[in-house]
């Protein structure tokens, strides 16, 4: 009865009093019975009962099967809100607006064993509505027998609205319109209250167990879901929302997962953390697991547990960092409430009973993260995102000042990871200093990153967020980066260097140049530890370890094609079943179309890879299998690209295109052939064809005839008469009407094709250049000459191609006897079959080279030397002189974020025009061009470099990184401070807002980092202003500022005597926003100052300050590069890459 029942129960779904297929979208039936809107129904897990309450304050039990109604329970005295099964018992709860719940024993009624189940009779027609026997069908409605109520729960003050069994423990949950959760115990003879809980504002609308934790779930009409603690009966978690009242909660059966009605719709949520905690090294897992530490031996599959962990936190572990040299582990556990986070320092037992654990001392604090970073040293972020590094006695060594972020991650030894809302930052705890930021996804704005996998040697590291992974290198730059639709869940470094992680329900690859794909499918998600060859070790949610066999094919094969490993590509071409039309788009998309040749079997698509990688001889079976004239005139034009005369022919032959093969054999020098051509289009009567090879081969006897066989007598005399044939001309003119002679031309000459001096019979010659590695070891196999020996034509093969057969020359009679028997239908041509074949197609060779293993390809065109510039070099000049614009600009982005490019526009231009030398080829030839190097002593082809148009000899000499970053800094300074005052002297001076505010631009002057000299013109002038508005303060403290400088003896002596009328009453009669003691930078765009230890955003070109409100706008200063962008900096010199 289970499985038919369980089938049916899932398939169904009861609404109001209908009973659905939701698989079908349609209802299957109706049940009749209740006088008043039903509340709730549920499905029995074991037995075919539907049950329902409803607001004619009565609870039925309905058989799906019979469709009938088996059972009416009343008592209740208001509207039943909520009826409910007992898991395993044969009880029901029921709540009612009467302020009672009630458990009803269903196991006493008659005919049971047990009661109920004596009625699961088989569908009739009785249950279907509008039949008739409607009455027979419906129990008595105040019957008694049925039913029994054995507790009456009393104790709301107000109406209930659910109520619910506990899975396995005598328990009842109750909510009520009093705003209350009660909690209830039962045994066979009472019921009572335990405890109620407190804290909805609103009516409690449903409440529920936790079908695996001692927690309570419920919702109220107050917006909010609360989850209780069962044993303390306190509130956990809170979830709000902001406009929607809760009104039913429901919990999967299996999966952490719940779901909440609400007045818009539904939500899906989790309670708790299901990615175990576990930590990697060598062949062994230490994971957590039901309050122990485990270790896994993945080598020997040996799963002890070696510690008992700490009590006192019901939060799970989130995260684990595992010391192999002091064999200590630090576990994390987050709280709801991150405040409220700590850690635990554990000494790992070397010895211990595995059946019987020990339970080690901890050393727990409050923190959020603590993370390994040296051999006795871990770095803790507390609760006020502050860095502290702490020793193995859980003492504070040192404080740390970094960057503001929120989450560390393990970077290797003395290195962290700090993660922020953009991106993520590698931080030197050592030398307390920022080695290097970036932007997780460029510009586009993701999730935060969650999680951090390095490679077994630390060389790369991928970047998880929600739904994209980041994969750089040591230094964090860029290699690529992969978005996913679902969640990604994590990720382990293959042996190989192919990054292998899980999304909710794949198991991915993905290699560092950015190709990714798909291994395996997966029925639920699963946490990657390891990979090890076709081995993948992981934990489910349920922290138990499990060992997943892949296919790693598909992603050895491209990395061996990306690493150039033309060896392992080509053992796993000869063993592996790599099929599909993504592998074949790949190699085509990488350039290996001839290795997808070996993983093709359709004749079309083999032909058009074989014309893309220039493989005649494949491409001409596949023609053959097709025999498509398409095909055959594709082949035709790439053959004779490659010079292939033999094929082209074939091609012209199997098209009969007679025109293209008379000019074939024309320009080839093929005069023997090209006169059989002109007796074919004769036979074939084929006029234009004839008169055309005719005139090819300078025959004007041959002409004549043409002329004269076509009925144009008179242009048959005339071509007689021009060129000499006098007896042909007059016997010709008996038959032109009037017979009369033309004279020819005077100055008339025969138009006669040159003789070929070296008739081309066979392809053209190709250079001999070393083959790729595929065109021999993965080859077809064929040569040139089987190629030459399979388009030998039989004669059957030569009549086809010609109509009715070529025509054999006869050399000693002048004409072809054409008047045979069968009239001059084109089938009645009787020629000879004793055909001569051409000798190139007797077998000889088409190869040019040295006809071992084929003809060789011409070798490609080689690069300049500006590709290598753009290849070796991530300074934007070096582009720019290459001519790399695009990626010239690419860079300027990234580095320093310039996004308005007009101003370099004319400088791209002039340093490209000047990036080399020209001079004079050989006659009628181009000009040649010459590249000179900046390192042209030591320059080879491999590492040559740009020469720099622009030397500044004085300068270049002693000019570092460093003191070119403090000359763009001082250029920062004057920009920002001259922009200042030319606004300043742009203000009015009507009103006193704007003397004041002159005032206040003039004192901000006077902080700009000039040179001395400058810096004095700057103090002189705020002197001035500040003494004409009486702000003798401000004035004496700018002209003690002057003196300190040394000006001339006359300003000195100026200066001197307004300091002394100063000091007589230090005042300032109007006040302005500005504060010499506390440090600030100026504003480039509004001019207010940004004190020390408040928000600013600046540009990554020039540095300028701006207020975080012009984020995003263009530098005022530079007028290039967009504020606030988080770039990797100015590069200058290739030493800043190393």
């Amino acid at each position: 009865m289970r499985d038919p029942l369980t089938v049916n129960a899932q398939g169904c779904l009861m609404l109001s009093n209908l009973v659905w297929n939701y698989k079908l979208r349609r209802c299957l039936f109706t049940l009749l019975g209740h006088l008043d809107y039903i509340r709730t129904t549920e499905f029995h897990q074991e037995y075919p009962w539907i049950l329902s309450a409803s607001d004619d304050q009565t609870i039925r039990i309905w058989n799906w099967q019979s469709r009938s109604c088996v059972s009416i329970l009343t008592g209740h005295n208001h509207y039943v809100m909520c009826a409910r099964f007992h898991p395993s018992q044969d009880l029901i709860v029921s709540a009612s607006l009467d302020l009672t719940v009630r458990v009803w024993d269903i196991s006493g009624i008659p005919g049971k064993p047990g009661g109920l189940r004596k009625k699961n009779v088989s569908p009739g027609m009785g249950g279907l509505v509008g039949g008739d026997d409607h009455h027979t069908r419906n129990p008595e409605l105040f019957s008694t027998g049925d039913a029994t109520v054995r507790h009456v729960l009393e104790g709301h003050d107000r109406g209930v609205n659910w109520a619910a069994f506990h899975p396995t423990l005598p328990l009842i949950i109750s909510g009520s319109d009093d705003r209350q959760v009660k909690l209830w115990r039962m045994n066979d003879n009472k019921a009572w209250e335990v405890d109620s809980c407190r804290g909805h504002y609103n009516n409690v609308s449903c409440v529920m167990f936790h079908p695996r934790q001692e927690l309570i779930l419920s919702n109220s009409e107050d917006k909010s879901i609360r989850v209780w603690d069962m044993a303390k009966r306190i509130c956990l978690h809170t979830f709000r929302r902001e406009h929607d009242r809760f009104w039913v909660l429901a919990g999967h059966p299996t999966l952490n997962l719940f779901a909440a009605g609400h007045d818009s719709g539904m939500i899906i949520f989790k309670l708790e953390r299901e990615r175990p905690a576990y930590a990697q090294q060598g062949n062994l897992l230490y994971y957590v697991k039901e309050r122990f530490l485990r270790r896994l031996d993945l080598t020997k599959n040996k799963d002890v547990a070696v510690m008992q962990l700490r009590a006192g936190s019901r939060s799970p572990v989130y995260s684990m960092s595992f010391n192999p040299a002091e064999h200590a582990i630090l576990l994390n556990t987050r709280t709801h409430n991150l405040d409220n986070s700590t850690y635990d320092l554990y000494q790992i037992p070397k010895d211990s009973d595995p059946q019987n654990p020990d339970t080690p001392d901890s050393k727990r604090s409050a923190g959020l993260t603590a993370v390994w970073v040296a051999r006795n040293r871990f770095a803790v972020m507390d609760k006020s995102h502050q860095l502290v590094i702490k020793n193995m006695q859980n003492e504070v060594t040192k404080k740390v000042t970094t960057q503001p972020c929120d989450e560390i991650f393990y970077a290797g030894t003395g290195m962290l990871l700090l993660r922020d809302n953009d991106g993520v930052s590698l931080f030197d705890v050592q030398q307390k200093r920022r080695v290097q930021g970036f932007q997780v996804l460029g510009t586009a704005r993701i999730a935060k990153c969650r999680y951090v996998v390095w490679s077994g040697n630390m060389t790369t590291v991928a970047l998880l967020s929600k739904h994209t992974i980041l994969i750089c290198n040591r230094k964090l730059e860029r290699l690529c980066s992969i978005t996913e639709t679902n969640r990604v869940k994590s990720g382990s470094w293959d042996d190989s260097g192919v990054f292998v992680y899980t999304t909710s329900n794949h198991i991915k690859y993905a290699l560092t140049n950015g190709d990714h794909g798909i291994i395996r499918t997966l029925e639920l998600p699963v946490y990657v530890t390891r990979v090890s060859g076709s081995s993948v070790y992981c934990l489910d949610r349920q922290a138990t370890p499990r060992v997943l066999t892949i296919d790693p094919t598909e992603f050895r094969f491209k990395l061996a094609l990306v690493q150039r490993k033309y060896d392992e590509v080509l053992q796993m071409v000869r063993g592996a079943k790599l099929v599909g039309q993504s592998i074949i788009a790949y190699l085509q998309k990488k350039g290996y179309p001839e290795v997808a040749l070996h993983f093709v079997k359709d004749e079309r698509t083999r032909f058009l890879l074989a014309l893309e990688c220039g493989n005649i001889d494949v491409a001409l079976d596949a023609a053959k299998a097709l025999d498509d004239k398409g095909c055959w005139e594709k082949l035709a034009e790439n053959a004779l690209l490659h010079g292939n005369h033999p094929v082209v022919e074939y091609c012209y032959q199997q098209t009969k295109n007679y025109d293209k093969l008379s000019f074939l054999y024309l320009i080839t020098g093929n005069l023997a052939k090209l006169r059989r051509m002109m007796k074919i289009n004769e036979i074939r009567k084929d006029y234009e064809g004839w008169y055309t090879n005719a005139l090819y081969l300078g025959d004007v006897p041959e002409r004549i005839r043409v002329l004269k066989a076509c009925g144009k007598t008179s242009l048959a005399m005339l071509t007689a008469t021009t060129h000499g044939f006098t007896q042909e001309a007059e016997s010709l003119a008996a038959h032109v009407e009037g017979g009369m002679m033309y004279e020819p031309l005077p100055n008339a000459q025969l138009l006669q094709p040159p003789v070929p001096v070296y008739p081309n019979d066979s392809a053209w010659p190709l250079l001999t250049v070393a083959k790729g590695f595929f065109d021999s070891a993965v080859g077809s196999g064929k040569t040139a000459t089987a190629t030459a020996s399979a388009m030998a034509m039989s004669v059957d093969d030569a009549g086809d191609i010609a109509g009715d057969g070529w025509a054999d020359e006869d050399e000693e009679e002048g004409e072809v006897d054409v008047n045979m028997e069968g009239g001059e239908g084109e089938g009645g041509w009787e020629v000879e079959d004793d055909l001569d074949l051409p000798p190139e197609l007797e077998g000889v060779s088409t190869a040019g080279g040295d006809g071992e293993d084929g003809y060789f390809v011409p070798p490609p065109r080689g690069h300049p030397p500006t590709h290598g510039w753009t290849q070796r070099s991530q300074l934007a000049l070096d582009h720019v002189l290459a001519g790399g614009f695009e990626s010239a600009t690419r860079l300027l982005h990234d580095q320093v974020g310039v996004v308005n490019f007009e101003p370099y526009r004319s400088l791209f231009l002039s340093s490209f025009a000047h990036c080399r030398t020209s001079y004079a080829g050989a006659p009628g030839m181009p000009s040649l061009f010459s590249y000179p190097a900046r390192n042209w002593r030591t320059a080879t082809h491999k590492d040559h470099l740009p020469a720099l148009g622009l030397k500044l000899s004085s300068l270049m000499d002693r000019l570092k990184v460093s003191e070119a970053q403090n000359l763009l800094r001082v250029c920062k300074e004057y920009v920002v401070g001259i922009s200042m005052e030319l606004y300043r002297k742009g203000l009015g001076k009507a009103t006193p807002e704007e003397q004041s505010r002159s005032l206040e631009l003039a004192a901000y002057f006077t902080h700009s980092e000039l040179q001395p000299g400058h810096q004095i013109l700057t103090l002189r002038t705020a002197v001035n202003l500040a003494f004409k508005m009486k702000n003798y303060k401000m004035a004496m403290s700018f002209g003690r500022r002057l003196l300190n400088l040394g000006p001339r003896p006359e300003v000195a002596q100026n200066i001197r005597k307004v300091v002394q009328v100063c000091e007589k009453n230090p005042v300032d009669e109007v006040s302005l926003q500005y504060d010499e003691h506390n440090p600030f930078t100026m504003c480039a765009s509004s001019y207010v100052p940004i004190y020390r230890g408040k928000p600013e955003v600046q540009c990554p070109l020039c540095g300028a300050a701006y207020l975080p409100e012009h984020r995003g706008i263009t530098c005022t200063i530079c007028q290039v590069a967009q504020v606030g962008k988080d770039c990797v900096g100015l590069r200058i010199s290739s030493l800043q890459f190393r």
